[in-house]
C-alpha cells in the first residue's frame, strides 16, 4: 500500500484541511496542436498539492491551456487554501464553499475550473485516507476503460497524418482515433480522411474534431460531405455556445454531434440537452466542476440515456467512467505525463487503473523542477 494512504488508527471522515500549493509547469508537445483557432506548442500545468492536518497529501492538475491563465487561477487556489483551513475534507462541501466564495464574479470561467483543482485533490486526498481508488471509493470497481488516442492528428499534410494514424494506433493497441478538420480547403479535409482510412482500415473507430473552426454556413457544407464516412462522431464544428446551430446540424446529420468539453458546470448540459442540441457529450474535468461536477452530471446525461465520453485529465477520467451510467469513450492524452512518476498504462486500447489508493498521481519531481514556470 501506498505509504501516503493511510495514517494509523485514522478515519478517512475525520480528514482536516490543511493548505494548498499550487505550482505551474510549462511543457513541450511532442506533437504540436496544430488547430484551425489556434497552434499550441506549449502546454500549461498547474500541479496542485492539498495539505491536510493528518498527513495524507491529495493531487491533481489542470490543464488551462495558456501560460498567463495561471497567473490568475493559482492565486484563487490558494485563496481557498486560507478560506477553508480546518475544514474537514468532504468534496461536495468544499465544491459549494469554492464556487459561493467567487459567486459575485460569476460561476463560469475561471472560478469553474480553480473550483474543479480542489475538487479533484479533495477527492484525491479522501480516498488516500480511505486506503482505496477512487473509483472504488465511489461504488465501483478497479478495472480499464475503453480509451481513443487523441494524441495528435491535426491540421498536416494528409501523408504525414495518415503516418502519424499508424504511430498512434501502435501507442497503445488503440481501436479508436481523432483526427481534425478544418483546413483552409474542404477537399483537404476529405483527402485526409481518406488516407487515414486507408492507413488505418475499416475496422478502426474515427472521431472527427474541427475545434469550433467554422461558422454555420461551413459546418452545415462540411458536416454533410462526411456524413456517410462511417465517423464515430463529429465534434464542435462550430463555436461552443452557438446551441440553437448544433441543434440544427443534430436534427440534420446521421453522424452523431458531439459536444461538451465547454460546459462549465451541470447545468450547461441540461441547457444543451434540453436544446437537443447533441447526440453525445464529453464535459472537461476543469469546466465540468472536477469529479463533483462530473457525478452531478453524469446523472443528467445518464437520466437522458446519452453517451458520456470525457476530455483531457485521463487519470481522474478512467476512475469516474467506471461508475459512470452511460460511459462511451476515453480521451486518452499523455500531455501530463513527463511530470508524472508512474503514468497510467494503455494496452489493447483500454486505459488500465491501477489499485493503488486516491486516482494515483505522484509528481516526477526533478521533471517538476526543471519544467517550472516563472510566471
Amino acid at each position: 500500500m501506498d505509504k501516503n494512504a493511510q495514517v494509523k488508527g485514522m478515519r478517512f471522515e475525520s480528514l482536516t484541511f490543511r493548505g494548498i500549493r499550487a505550482r505551474p509547469v510549462v511543457l513541450k508537445l511532442e506533437r504540436p496542436v496544430v488547430a484551425r483557432i489556434a497552434t499550441i506548442t506549449d502546454w500549461p500545468l498547474i500541479l496542485i498539492d492539498l495539505y491536510t492536518d493528518e498527513g495524507i497529501v491529495g493531487r491533481s492538475y489542470l490543464e488551462p491551456y495558456t501560460t498567463k491563465s495561471m497567473k490568475y487561477l493559482i492565486p484563487a487556489l490558494q485563496d481557498f487554501g486560507e478560506m477553508l483551513k480546518g475544514h474537514p475534507i468532504r468534496p461536495f462541501e468544499l465544491y459549494n464553499l469554492a464556487r459561493k466564495s467567487l459567486h459575485f464574479v460569476g460561476y463560469q470561467g475561471m472560478s469553474m475550473i480553480a473550483v474543479a483543482g480542489l475538487d479533484m485533490a479533495a477527492w484525491d486526498a479522501l480516498a488516500k485516507a480511505a486506503g482505496m481508488p477512487l473509483c472504488v471509493l465511489l461504488g465501483g470497481s478497479v478495472g480499464s476503460v475503453k480509451a481513443y488516442n487523441s494524441n495528435g492528428l491535426w491540421l498536416n499534410a494528409p501523408e504525414a497524418v495518415a503516418a502519424e494514424a499508424l504511430e498512434l494506433r501502435e501507442e497503445g493497441g488503440f481501436t479508436g482515433l481523432k483526427l481534425r478538420l478544418g483546413r483552409d480547403k474542404m477537399q483537404d479535409d476529405l483527402r485526409t480522411m481518406e488516407a487515414v482510412r486507408n492507413a488505418v482500415g475499416d475496422d478502426m473507430s474515427l472521431m472527427t474534431d474541427f475545434n469550433q473552426g467554422l461558422h454555420l454556413g461551413e459546418a452545415l457544407q462540411r458536416c454533410h460531405a462526411i456524413d456517410d464516412l462511417g465517423l464515430e462522431w463529429i465534434e464542435e464544428p462550430i463555436v461552443y455556445d452557438n446551441l440553437d446551430g448544433y441543434a440544427q446540424l443534430a436534427a440534420e446529420l446521421k453522424t452523431p454531434i458531439q459536444i461538451g468539453e465547454n460546459f462549465y458546470g451541470p447545468r450547461d448540459l441540461y441547457t444543451a440537452l434540453q436544446k437537443k442540441a447533441c447526440d453525445f457529450v464529453m464535459p472537461d474535468f476543469m469546466r465540468i466542476g472536477g469529479v463533483t461536477g462530473w457525478l452531478k452530471a453524469a446523472a443528467i446525461a445518464g437520466t437522458a440515456g446519452i453517451p458520456m465520453s470525457t476530455h483531457l485529465y485521463p487519470e481522474v477520467a478512467a476512475h469516474v467512467m467506471r461508475v459512470t451510467d452511460t460511459a462511451h469513450w476515453l480521451e486518452w492524452q499523455d500531455w501530463a505525463d513527463p511530470v508524472l512518476q508512474k503514468p497510467y498504462e494503455v494496452r489493447n486500447g483500454r486505459l488500465h487503473i491501477p489499485d493503488v489508493p486516491g486516482i494515483g498521481l505522484d509528481w516526477d519531481e526533478g521533471a517538476v523542477k526543471a519544467n517550472l514556470a516563472n510566471l
